[in-house]
């Protein structure tokens, strides 16, 4: 749970806030849970939530346009799979985290439209984007 908000928010104070944010919003609601989903699914859905929300007031949730500055990361070693979470959490926030709802959480655009309030196209759009940015830094990394 924790690493999902890390993830989204890219910040350790903030994750500990949605992660203790969540917890208490989950015990008030505790008695709504139906069984319709595993009991970890339902507490995760609350943790993405909460951190989105937590983005959100921290206004660095923005959309942003390809054309922006890229954030350059640089690597003294081969590429790994902790190569690739910098690359990640070097994406702007917006691209960050509907990358991160779509591809890593497993969530449908429709899903993540819904959670954000924004079109389906949008979240299309931003992740075909975010991979594009993602594959700009991470071949920056190779040459």
């Amino acid at each position: 749970m924790y690493t999902s908000a890390l993830r989204i928010l890219n910040d350790h104070e903030l994750a500990s806030d949605a992660i203790q944010e969540s917890f208490i919003q989950i015990f008030r609601i505790l008695d709504q849970f139906r069984f319709k989903s595993a009991l970890g699914t339902w507490i995760k859905t609350i943790v993405i939530h909460t951190s989105l929300k937590i983005l959100k007031k921290q206004k660095r949730f923005v959309f942003t346009d390809l054309n922006d500055t890229i954030n350059h990361v640089t690597w003294e070693e081969p590429l790994g799979g902790e190569h690739l979470e910098k690359a990640i959490l070097s994406l702007p926030d917006g691209y960050r985290a509907i990358f991160l709802l779509i591809e890593v959480e497993g969530y449908k655009h429709k899903e993540v439209a819904k959670m954000l309030k924004i079109s389906e196209g949008t979240s299309k759009s931003q992740l075909f984007h975010a991979k594009k940015y993602l594959k700009t830094i991470l071949s920056s990394c190779n040459n």
